[in-house]
């Protein structure tokens, strides 16, 4: 499997970043709105509700204030069913239909039989509205009555010195079925919108990444001609710096000063010249790494075998702790990641100190690890984040680097699946710690 390059995956996270605005930013919106609504339908209903039962607790009011108080004549004695508003028992039709009512207080007739089922049924009288009523406060609580949600009105009534209390009971059941509705339409609805947002925005945020990739596509083709050409001025430079070299031979004459900063500069202006052009081909695709079996140990030990002349020149000394390590990969590319480490930790060890190199299986976690840690000054900490971009260099580096060495490393590590980081030792020097999946018996 092809694995994204860091262009496409800066496309493709940056493409992320404006769907996860524009679809976050939709998703607010419509939580905001189906908040409002489902708010205003709710207060819409609640109130509709409440004034059915004021309506209600009124023409009970003006029941009481017509006379005694007394069951109406004509209404059957064991039925729950209201003939007017200002009886006790449901009302069917009307402004008040749906509710029941009872009318409490020391001189009240105690109600009775299936009538007094039947009040009981939907929670009357409820005692705490009671009790607050004979206190002087009217309450609205909202109950649940064997399973059913509802609301009880308590309305306090004094007439001729005595105390009244008028309870109105109505079910929500109703209103929580239409809220339910709303909530659902709301949420289907929502997603519905958001899904067609994020489809849209995905394709928009495709059509408008368009420039950036050519631009993108401009820069590597630039960086990979530019390294392309610089290599033949770069050989001529080199060439004429042999030439006068030879030239000084059996000349009472020194080679002339300026000879060794060219040939320095020339040196590094092609280790530039090459990091570019492995860069830009690396971004491009063309590069393709092999997959084969891989002992990591022993391609580390052969990377250090060929830097043991710049350790020895630097007076730093190599350490390796090698055990047999299989991986799937490329061993070329591997013995390259071994090179920019240990590179990287002689120049910046101190002279007389030691480059730690150490090469193993991590138990349980299916992972090799490649371990390289120098003795020098360490990374500043707030430069820790930018060790692997591509041009960054630590104030404190020495002299000679690219600033391109890590981010091929980066590469390296993350095309065959891998991570790598570097963290500060409490002993002084910087830890590098490179982790590649382990070969499976399959692969």
């Amino acid at each position: 499997m092809t694995r994204p390059t860091r262009e496409s995956r800066l496309l493709r996270d940056t493409r992320i970043r404006l769907l996860a605005w524009s679809g976050g930013s939709t998703l607010v919106v419509l939580a905001a709105l189906g908040l409002a609504l489902n708010v205003a339908v709710s207060t819409s209903l609640s109130t509709a509700a409440e004034a059915k039962l004021r309506e209600r607790a009124a023409f009970m009011q003006s029941f009481v204030e017509r006379g005694p108080i007394t069951l109406p004549p004509g209404v059957p004695s064991g039925g729950p069913i209201a003939t007017v508003p200002s009886d006790v028992g449901f009302v069917i039709g009307g402004a008040t239909s749906g509710t029941a009512a009872v009318i409490l207080g020391s001189n009240v007739p105690a109600i009775e039989g299936s009538r007094a089922e039947a009040l009981g049924s939907v929670g009357l009288p409820d005692q705490a509205g009671y009790e607050a009523a004979l206190a002087g406060e009217t309450t609205i609580r909202e109950v649940e009555v064997n399973d059913i949600p509802g609301r009880i009105l308590s309305v306090p009534l004094v007439l001729g010195g005595e105390t009244f209390v008028v309870q109105v009971f109505a079910d929500r059941v109703a209103e929580e079925e239409t809220l339910a509705t709303l909530r659902s339409v709301l949420t289907l609805g929502g997603l519905a919108v958001l899904a067609a947002a994020l489809a849209v925005g995905w394709f928009y945020a495709g059509r408008a990444l368009v420039p950036i990739r050519h631009s993108l596509a401009r820069q590597r083709e630039f960086a990979a001609d530019a390294s392309h050409e610089l290599r033949t001025p770069l050989a001529i430079v080199r060439s004429g710096v042999e030439e006068l070299r030879q030239a000084a031979v059996g000349s009472p004459d020194p080679p002339h000063p300026a000879i060794d900063d060219i040939e320095a500069g020339a040196t590094r202006l092609g280790s530039l010249v090459d990091d570019l052009l492995f860069l830009a081909r690396a971004d491009s695709g063309a590069l393709v790494l092999e997959r084969a079996a891989v002992d990591l140990g022993e391609v580390v030990a052969d990377a250090l075998a060929e830097l043991a002349g710049m350790a020895q020149a630097a007076g730093v000394r190599l350490s390796l702790a090698a055990a047999p390590t299989l991986v799937t990969g490329d061993a070329r590319r591997l013995a390259q990641l071994t090179a920019i480490l240990v590179d990287n930790a002689i120049r910046h060890g101190r002279p007389g100190g030691t480059v730690e190199v150490s090469v193993g299986a991590i138990e349980g976690q299916g992972q090799a690890e490649l371990i390289v840690a120098d003795n020098g000054p360490g990374i500043p900490a707030a430069e820790l984040a930018h060790v692997f971009d591509r041009f960054w260099r630590a104030r404190n580096a020495p002299s000679g680097g690219t600033g391109l060495g890590l981010a091929i490393a980066t590469w390296i590590v993350e095309g065959h699946g891998g991570t790598i980081e570097a963290a500060n030792r409490p002993e002084g020097g910087a830890r590098f710690v490179a982790r590649l999946p382990l070969r499976r018996g399959g692969d």
